[in-house]
């Protein structure tokens, strides 16, 4: 019998891991971040308010998703599980905060930026596929809290 799990179950790990992210700080980071960014654009004649939004929903996710394998030993016996699991497939992990960028940057592109749907689409995958990469190489950085969470 083979010990892989379904692109299902692993997705269903992430949310698990994700359930006791810190949302309400993840929330204020991203608008915060998306804030100062456009108040500096606009002081220096380069606001983008496309541009903010998607920097403010980045640092959202990536807040959300370090804060919730950041304290492993935390929560119900299933999050706990999910974390551990989360921190020792950090990839796998780094898909679902990736996809909520691109879900929710999507419809940013495409009403504010005017790029089409095609346009906004790829905008909105490579602003997830940055916020993968990030989110997988921090969270393998944390490995060792999975080690010492057991």
């Amino acid at each position: 019998m083979s010990n892989e799990i379904s692109r299902r179950d692993e997705v269903s790990l992430s949310a698990a891991a994700l359930r006791g992210a810190p949302w309400k700080t993840a929330a204020v980071s991203g608008g915060a971040a998306a804030a100062v960014s456009f108040g500096v654009g606009w002081l220096t004649g380069t606001a983008g308010l496309v541009w903010s939004l998607g920097l403010g929903i980045s640092l959202f996710a990536l807040v959300a998703a370090i804060g919730a394998v950041s304290k492993p030993e935390e929560g119900d016996r299933v999050t706990r599980q999910a974390r551990l699991w989360s921190l020792k497939h950090p990839f796998k992990f780094a898909l679902l905060p990736a996809g909520i960028v691109a879900v929710l940057d999507y419809p940013v592109q495409l009403v504010l930026d005017n790029e089409g749907v095609f346009g906004s689409a790829f905008d909105a995958l490579w602003r997830g596929a940055l916020v993968y990469l990030i989110a997988g190489v921090l969270t393998l950085t944390m490995r060792g809290r999975a080690q010492s969470a057991r």
